[in-house]
């Protein structure tokens, strides 16, 4: 058993963003702690925007029986300004005996309350929604570790591909794989477990077809046809991922984030695409971008037969990555 968190003894916690997930989360735990140091806490949760001046006092104010009480006010940037006023006052000079947990969305309506109570000291626990591919990676991974295993990078970009950016959804998918498995999780681990059901989009088709995996890639577009996927953004992350191998090939040598800035990307994409250009000819790109070319025009010109359009061109995009390998 760990020792009693930060935010367990602080008088004032702040849960600060609009990530559902780590804001709940955030609360669950500063709770849970609480519960653990006294099990016989006394804890209610209340709407901010709800309270009244009078209710919060009466909950503030010393306990004729004593006792800790943790105090959750939900939603804090919809309280009013009364009650910012009094809670501002009150936590300048907080009761030892009562905690206070205000989760906040971290946005511009009500920022006095959530800047006050940083400057009166608050423990800000951060929940604020992930806008970075590296920050999911890193979520995942520490989900797997929060469930007992433990996983490296690229199996983690795996499912992230296979389950999409939803935390909730991430986090249930990491603890039914450690449930399933040994909990040592590798991308074939991810690949096997989520054959046949994985959430396919236009992107999965469009990365096997790039590192020249044929059987994957046609795999992975007829799976897309099937569950209802639109052949449109399918035909238009094929063209974007031959169009960005090709930027990032003619680019030179470079790290991601030195190529990311010069080229307008995002580092992550430039990675990938570096991963991906191995086993690329320009003449070999030139073919592949004709190819993408003419399957967008086949899938957005009202083609009769678009899914036959696409096939057409993950076979020719493939065949000319092997062409241009010799």
């Amino acid at each position: 058993m760990g020792g009693v968190t930060a935010a367990s003894a602080a008088p004032i916690v702040l849960v600060l963003g609009d990530e559902e997930l780590l804001a709940t989360r955030a609360v669950a735990q500063t709770v849970a702690a609480a519960r653990a140091t006294d099990p016989d806490v006394d804890v209610r949760e209340y709407a901010a925007g709800q309270l009244t001046v009078g209710e919060i006092d009466e909950m503030l104010s010393p306990s004729l029986f004593g006792g800790r009480r943790v105090l959750v006010l939900r939603s804090g940037q919809d309280a009013r300004k009364d009650l910012v006023a009094a809670l501002l006052a009150y936590a300048k000079n907080p009761d030892p005996d009562v905690q206070l947990v205000v989760q906040h969305l971290g946005a511009a309506k009500g920022k006095a309350f959530a800047d006050g109570l940083k400057s009166a000291g608050a423990q800000v626990l951060p929940a604020a929604k992930l806008k970075g591919h590296r920050d999911r990676v890193a979520f995942v991974r520490d989900e797997f570790r929060r469930a007992g295993g433990r996983c490296a990078d690229d199996a983690a970009e795996a499912l992230i591909a296979a389950v999409g950016n939803d935390l909730r959804e991430l986090s249930a998918a990491c603890a039914q794989l450690v449930a399933d498995t040994d909990g040592r999780i590798g991308a074939d681990t991810v690949a096997r477990y989520y054959r046949g059901r994985v959430e396919v989009s236009g992107f999965t088709v469009a990365d096997a077809t790039m590192v020249g995996d044929l059987p994957g890639a046609l795999e992975a577009l007829r799976w897309a046809l099937h569950v209802g996927v639109d052949p449109v953004p399918i035909a238009d992350a094929l063209a974007d991922g031959v169009r960005t191998v090709a930027r990032v090939a003619s680019a030179g040598r470079g790290s991601s984030y030195q190529l990311a800035s010069s080229l307008g990307m995002p580092p992550w994409k430039v990675e990938r695409a570096q991963r991906q250009a191995r086993g690329w000819t320009p003449d070999g790109l030139v073919r592949a971008m004709q190819a993408a070319a003419e399957c967008n025009a086949a899938v957005k010109g009202g083609s009769d037969d678009r899914a036959y359009a696409l096939e057409k061109a993950v076979f020719s995009v493939a065949a000319a990555r092997q062409g241009g390998a010799r």
